[in-house]
């Protein structure tokens, strides 16, 4: 049963270590598992042991379960709107909830906020949240936000997108009168030079 996951799992290497920005030969260093090994891995050249499977998956930071999805449930996954991971500090009147699942080498999380008037996602002196290189792009649903970010201000309105840095000290503040909802999209990475 766990052969063919094993001979599937090239591209799965070559799409997670793509992700994390990492070369065959960073990999290698990694892993301890020679570049040219890696890449007939990659391109489906040679099918690797369990003992080359976990050294790959240790270099990806991962279970050799998760590299190989013996713990996932399949190709698709869905998040009912009941099950949904809640989060956010209600009583300043933000909340929110993920809507992608926690899986493994997954690189995007995707979360749906809700402001009320007046409140902010984090406190002005807050840290960053989210990994260093880590982007992020959010859509204004409904009213209107201001987006503060490494010390500049973004005013945004219903239907307006932003992308940013969101390893930068930021916070998304309504100022206005009604509720606002965003989603936003944070994708782990590192940053472009």
């Amino acid at each position: 049963m766990t052969e063919p996951a094993i001979v599937a799992v090239g591209p799965r290497v070559k799409a997670l270590r793509e992700a994390e920005g990492l070369s065959l030969r960073d990999l290698a260093e990694r892993s301890g598992v020679s570049a040219p090994m890696l890449s007939q891995v990659e391109r489906g050249e040679t099918s690797p042991t369990l003992s080359i499977a976990a050294r790959i998956a240790g270099g990806l930071d991962l279970s050799l379960s998760q590299l190989l999805r013996l713990d996932e449930g399949g190709a698709v996954t869905v998040i009912r709107a009941g099950e949904r991971a809640a989060g956010g500090a209600r009583a300043r009147g933000h909340s929110y909830e993920v809507l992608t699942p926690s899986l493994p080498g997954q690189r995007a999380e995707v979360s749906l906020h809700v402001l009320g008037p007046g409140a902010h996602t984090a406190g002005e002196d807050d840290p960053p949240m989210h990994e260093p290189g880590a982007r992020e792009t959010a859509v204004v649903l409904e009213g209107a936000l201001t987006l503060y970010c490494d010390g500049e201000e973004h005013a945004l309105e219903e239907g307006d997108s932003i992308t940013f840095d969101s390893d930068l000290p930021h916070r998304f503040e309504n100022s206005g009168t009604a509720p606002a909802r965003f989603i936003a999209v944070v994708t782990a990475g590192l940053r472009r030079s």
